[in-house]
């Protein structure tokens, strides 16, 4: 049985965000084509702009100030690990930050682990929505962002956290 990807775009203040996911509209990414780290639709994905439309409502109502927080369906990706790191991302208040040490203190893990929660992060497909731009450094700096720093700003600026 063979699976089918669907995708759909939708702009933003940070720039087109590119949707992913399973027909039944469960995001498995969100990520920014013309980021540093870059994104790109395969060409064996099935566009479906319905299929997303409310993920697309939800980001819309976030960047006019109108939602803080997102009642969206996931597919199940990642290791066990990385997925409790990225529920703890979840757990971040709007408008607020925190660090990578707290976020490893949130899921159990060592204070030698924070280096593989960074790691994790770094790897969360679901930019925004799950939200690692509110993870900073220890010292106050924004650090890693796979929109770029520029757009980590923004973000935290528009939530009100800097």
């Amino acid at each position: 049985m063979t699976t089918t990807t669907v995708w759909t775009r939708t702009d933003s203040p940070v720039g087109e965000l590119v949707l992913v996911g399973d027909p039944g509209g469960a995001l498995s990414a969100i990520g920014l084509p013309e980021s540093p780290k870059g994104f790109a639709v395969d060409p064996g994905w099935r566009r479906d702009d319905a299929v997303f439309a409310d993920a697309v409502r939800q980001l819309a109502e976030y960047f006019a100030g109108r939602r803080t927080r997102f009642e969206l369906t996931y597919l199940p990706l990642g290791s066990e690990f990385r997925r409790r790191v990225w529920a703890a991302l979840e757990d971040i208040p709007y408008g607020t930050t925190t660090t990578y040490g707290a976020v490893a203190e949130a899921i159990g893990a060592s204070r030698a682990a924070v280096r593989a929660v960074g790691g994790a992060i770094g790897a969360n497909p679901l930019m925004l929505v799950r939200p690692c731009h509110r993870v900073i450094g220890a010292d106050g700096s924004l650090t890693g962002y796979a929109g770029g720093i520029e757009r980590k700003r923004l973000l935290l600026e528009r939530e009100g956290a800097l």
